[in-house]
């Protein structure tokens, strides 16, 4: 059964599945910084930035500023709270499965052992 999130969930995930979106992330944790300074750090084009950071920014992950000709980027108040919940949630059930599946090979070393000792009479 699929369950439906909500808009800006899904756009959370969606701006952090790119490598150079999460670093900007951590760059922006470090320090403020213009899209000029982040499309040199990331070797990439002032349009090529411009691109990740409106993802980031629909997410509520960044937020801009322009003064002048020069638009600054911080950290926004998205703070992935409600992704966070779910990961634990998902991570919380495979635990269980990992859990269960050792339990079972452990039954089945345990049994290849008994049967191995029989044969060996």
């Amino acid at each position: 059964m699929v369950q439906c999130q909500s808009s800006a969930f899904n756009a959370s995930f969606a701006a952090l599945a790119d490598v150079t979106r999460r670093g900007v992330l951590e760059q922006l944790a470090r320090a403020d910084a213009s899209i000029t300074e982040l499309a040199g750090k990331f070797r990439m084009s002032l349009t090529g930035m411009k691109k990740h950071v409106d993802v980031l920014e629909q997410a509520g992950l960044v937020t801009t500023q322009k003064v002048g000709r020069v638009r600054t980027c911080t950290l926004g108040a998205h703070c992935l709270e409600q992704e966070a919940a779910w990961i634990a949630r998902h991570q919380q059930l495979w635990s269980e499965r990992f859990a269960s599946l050792d339990g079972v090979l452990d039954e089945l070393k345990r049994q290849e052992k008994a049967s191995g000792r029989k044969q060996a009479k």
